[in-house]
């Protein structure tokens, strides 16, 4: 029984700390054998034979979360559109300095 609790605890300055509950749900677990995604896994000898004996718990419990894809497209069209915000701010602040009869800062 693999479980990964590397998640389960209660940050603290210069020690982490498993609450009640995560030690209740790691005993619950393993009493229960239950498998439960990115938690837990029942590996069979066959499986850990298979991966050379290695008892890395990542090996058997995969917690990998793959990254929200990014719309290209979309990031150009917002930053294009960030661009000509900025040139007619920049326009108006021109035309208040001509009317101040000040240099622009830029």
């Amino acid at each position: 029984m693999f479980i990964d609790a590397s998640q389960h605890f209660e940050k603290a300055k210069t020690q982490n700390v498993l609450r009640n509950e995560d030690i209740d749900l790691i005993v619950e677990t393993y009493r229960n054998r239950t498998e439960t995604p990115k938690y837990s896994k029942k590996a069979s000898l066959e499986e850990i034979a298979k991966n050379d004996y290695n008892l890395n718990i990542p090996r058997y419990v995969d917690t990998f979360e793959s990254e929200e894809s990014i719309d290209i497209d979309a990031i150009a069209k917002e930053l294009k559109a960030l661009d000509e915000a900025i040139k007619a701010t920049d326009e108006t602040i021109a035309g208040f300095c001509k009317e101040l009869n000040i240099s622009t800062p830029f």
